[in-house]
């Protein structure tokens, strides 16, 4: 849709508007060349020159698009410092969509219209870029008070010539190219009209010196019908049609219709005959068409019928069809389930008929029956330890009676 768009806007401006960017941009160089931009632009951040189509959009040209940009922001703030307005030079790093739209800014502030967006600037090359550029630089050329002016051709001028035409329209000048043309078989018998020319020249030159008078002619009439005879075949001048004039195509044309008429005369008769046999053998074919229709009017009937109980089994086939794919489908589901019962039944088979499990059983008995023994041995050596230790703890209490008995009886006495 935007291929269509771009075309259709191409042709309502015009069959050459593809072409004008080429045009802006060589008369932008040329600003660019008359506002110093080799040695304030180029020279400063050590840039290559640009050419003659560097900032048109084109498949046949092939430039990089992140210099084409750099170089078109770099040239553009240099444009808008030098038209008077303080603008700020991009840097590399800095973001494409605030540049650009700082640049369309000024150029607004020129009071240039702008009617694209701004994205049509971040390609670095195009119409838009090209009308940018052009537009501040004539902003920098009114700035600086220069003005292109409308060169002054020289007048030169032009001698008159006397022409002189005879029927066919053909100067004298095409006489002697087209003299000098022929092959050199003719030249022998062709006259020199150069030299005719000069001899008049000199014959009237002589004439107009000498007075007037009564001229008499003193040769004699046989000698003069000799050298006439003599000179009769170098006075043959050949003259070569120009096959661009009117006349000869209106020649040609004649021509060419009585060559049609001729011809048409010759095969008119021809086609009238070729129209009866096309007509005679169209009858032929209709009338053999319907015959073959007739006879297989009852085989197209039977094949008619065929097919209609063709379509109606199809019909039941399809159907069949389909249920047989349910049954299927149904048959692999109960399928997969059955497997999972066997294998669940072959598991638990395995298990039973396994005796892993009762040995293992055997031996958790064996181990805990010997950990009972050890637990009885453990428990009787604590309730011995248990006891020794209450019989002792009954001995001590029974000395430390005795031991406070013993004192009181003995203070009894001495008392």
């Amino acid at each position: 849709m935007a291929e269509e768009g771009r075309r259709g806007e191409e042709d309502e401006r015009g069959p050459g508007s593809a072409h004008q960017v080429f045009v802006v941009m060589e008369c932008l160089l040329e600003k660019l060349k008359v506002l110093n931009y080799e040695e304030e632009v180029l020279a400063k951040h050590n840039m290559k020159y640009l050419s003659r189509h560097y900032f048109v959009s084109s498949p046949f040209l092939s430039f990089n698009s992140g210099e084409q940009f750099y170089m078109f922001t770099i040239i553009s703030s240099w444009l808008i410092n030098t038209a008077g307005r303080p603008f700020t030079e991009p840097q590399e790093h800095d973001e494409p969509n605030a540049t650009v739209s700082n640049i369309l800014a000024e150029l607004r502030a020129f009071g240039v219209k702008v009617d694209f967006p701004p994205s049509k600037l971040k390609s670095g090359s195009g119409e838009q870029v090209c009308f940018v550029l052009d537009r501040l630089a004539e902003e920098a050329l009114k700035r600086r008070g220069f003005t292109f002016r409308r060169p002054n051709y020289p007048t030169e001028t032009t001698e008159e010539e006397s022409v002189m035409e005879d029927d066919a329209e053909l100067t004298l000048s095409k006489v002697e190219e087209e003299m000098i043309e022929e092959p050199d078989e003719e030249e022998e018998n062709v006259m020199d009209l150069e030299a005719l020319k000069l001899r008049t020249t000199h014959t009237a030159s002589e004439a107009s010196s000498k007075p007037d008078d009564i001229l008499e002619s003193t040769v004699d009439a046989a000698e003069w019908s000799l050298e006439v005879e003599r000179v009769l075949p170098q006075l043959k001048v050949t003259i070569r049609t120009d096959n661009k004039d009117w006349r000869i195509h209106v020649d040609q044309m004649h021509q060419h219709r009585d060559g049609i008429k001729s011809s048409l005369k010759e095969a008119k008769s021809y086609l009238d005959k070729l129209q009866e046999d096309i007509s005679k053998t169209l009858e032929k074919v209709g009338s053999r068409e319907k015959y073959i229709n007739n006879q297989l009017e009852p085989l197209i009937q039977e094949y008619r019928s065929a097919q209609a109980r063709l379509s109606e089994a199809k019909e039941r086939y399809q159907q069949a069809s389909g249920g047989v794919t349910e049954r299927t489908r149904v048959l692999a589901e109960i399928s997969e389930d059955l497997e999972k019962v066997k294998q669940e039944m072959e598991e638990k088979g395995s298990s039973m008929s396994d005796g892993a499990p009762v040995v293992k059983i055997k031996q958790s008995l064996t181990k805990l029956k010997q950990e009972i023994v050890q637990m009885d041995v453990r428990i009787g050596v604590v309730e011995h330890t248990l006891l020794q230790a209450k019989l002792r703890e009954k001995s001590n209490m029974t000395r430390d009676m005795h031991a406070t008995s013993l004192p009181e009886q003995q203070a009894g006495t001495f008392t």
